[in-house]
């Protein structure tokens, strides 16, 4: 019994002292690790995980050898590409016999669905009796760009099931619901002008509307027509067009027409452009109202707003030419044209409260300077007014005063005009109110009209346009 206590025993103190050494061999490689080697700690997670594009911000650490601050012995090396998904290390280091580094390890990865492109509606109509045919859905990733192509589409009679997964293995998923009902509208477009002229008492030919439906085809045999057009009464008249398809969806359009007379042959139209200005447009309308004279004034963007207020007060036609009379920006374009004569349109619009309808082309329509800036401009405008509304005027007597060379005489001026005058047309004349020589011929040109026989009238939209030739 005795023996059996004993080999106990000294079992138990071999382990104790087994016990005793390692603790001493732990202490003695912690206090060398301490006493020995830098102590660097991280400030955060040392495993960070950011979204893609999420900005990394470096948390930073601390570094210790014994009690001592060694931190700027610590050397950081490694970077971190948030617009690249990966793994990134960041190395902090002290080198050296006795040196340590640490690791921090940073994921940048991509949870964030596709978007699916497919509108705000969460039904699909079809046409009854037709099948669902695959759409061409746009799908966009932040991180894989364009996935349209790797776009699933599952459809049943009922419902379409849309689904996307980008590289990370992010899905986008969406359902529609079928119905099968025709919910849009036929579509109608007039052929020719929106807007139409014709004489008094002549007959009107409507050139009518097309119109096709989505589920139909051409449907054009289905349109009815309004037309009150009343050639026997001056007027303006809506002719109004509507389509019903099967389902009941309705659209319309309509188109105006004008019922005006014809100009009076022996009529003189006095026009003035690129006005207003002090000094003359002032005296041409004391010399026109001394007269009782009515004239067209065909604007810009220049000159005193007082004088176009008085051009429409006194019952002249205020009409528009150019804002900026710049031919490289006028007929840039035909977008550039329209913003260009928009500005003097709400000129006028602010000074009057008229809308202006009468345009005059810079140049005229004829013009050929427009060729420097655009191929075909001309052709394209002088269509392009017309079905907006506005008519053009150009002219048939030019006064001459804006001829280059030396200033012609005010006699000069009048004889241009009245040698031009013709008893078997209109006659329509360019003169310009910015002219002192034009101002000081007015008088005489009005009074040879009255004494043979021509009358005096303003352009209005019931004029007939007088073109020139269009060379653009």
């Amino acid at each position: 019994m005795s023996e059996v206590k004993l080999k106990v025993k000294s079992k138990i103190n071999k382990t104790g002292l087994l016990f005793i050494l390692l603790s001493i061999l732990v202490l003695g490689v912690v206090c060398v690790n301490y006493l020995l080697f830098p102590q660097i700690k991280l400030k955060g997670d040392s495993v960070v995980v950011l979204n893609y594009k999420e900005e990394y911000k470096e948390k930073g650490f601390t570094a210790k050898r014994i009690d001592k601050d060694i931190s700027n012995e610590v050397k950081v090396s490694g970077k971190v590409n948030t617009s690249k998904l990966g793994t990134y290390k960041i190395n902090y280091e002290v080198e050296g016999t006795f040196g340590r580094k640490v690791v921090r390890t940073v994921k940048v990865v991509d949870n964030e669905k596709p978007v699916l492109v497919l509108g705000e509606s969460k039904k699909i109509y079809l046409c009854p009796g037709t099948k669902y045919v695959k759409e061409d859905i746009k799908a966009t990733d932040n991180y894989d760009g364009d996935l349209s192509k790797k776009v699933n589409i599952k459809a049943t009679d009922k419902k379409v099931i849309y689904s996307v997964t980008d590289s990370s293995g992010n899905e986008a998923k969406y359902e529609k619901e079928i119905v099968y009902e025709d919910k849009e509208n036929p579509s109608i477009e007039l052929v020719g002008d929106k807007y139409a002229y014709v004489f008094l008492n002549e007959a009107y030919s409507d050139q009518g509307a097309v119109a096709k439906d989505n589920c139909e085809g051409d449907i054009t045999s289905k349109i009815t027509v309004s037309n009150p057009v009343n050639t026997g009464q001056v007027g303006t008249y809506e002719v109004t067009y509507t389509i019903k398809d099967s389902s009941g969806n309705t659209s319309s359009i309509s188109r105006s027409v004008r019922v005006s007379e014809r100009n009076k042959v022996g009529t003189i139209y006095l026009t003035f452009d690129d006005g207003p200005q002090w000094g003359t447009t002032d005296k041409i309308l004391d010399i026109l109202k001394e007269e009782g004279v009515e004239a067209t004034f065909f604007v810009t963007n220049k000159g005193p707003d007082e004088l176009i207020k008085r051009m429409y007060d006194e019952g002249h036609t205020v009409a528009l030419h150019t804002a900026s009379h710049n031919y490289a920006t006028v007929y840039a374009s035909v977008d550039s044209y329209f913003n260009d004569l928009n500005s003097v349109k709400a000129r006028v619009k602010r000074i009057t409260g008229y809308d202006a309808t009468i345009i005059r082309f810079p140049g005229g329509s004829s013009n050929t300077v427009s060729r420097n800036y655009s191929v075909g401009i001309m052709s394209a405008l002088t269509k392009e007014v017309v079905n907006r509304g506005y008519k053009y005027y150009d002219w048939n007597v030019s006064s001459g005063d804006a001829a280059g060379g030396p200033a012609p005489t005010p006699t000069q001026i009048k004889n241009n005009v009245v040698n031009n005058l013709r008893k078997d047309r209109v006659n329509m004349v360019l003169m310009h109110d910015i002219k002192t020589y034009t101002r000081d011929a007015l008088r005489d040109i009005i009074k040879y009209g009255k004494n043979n026989g021509y009358t005096f009238e303003k352009i209005t939209m019931d004029t007939t346009m007088v073109k020139q030739r269009v060379n653009n």
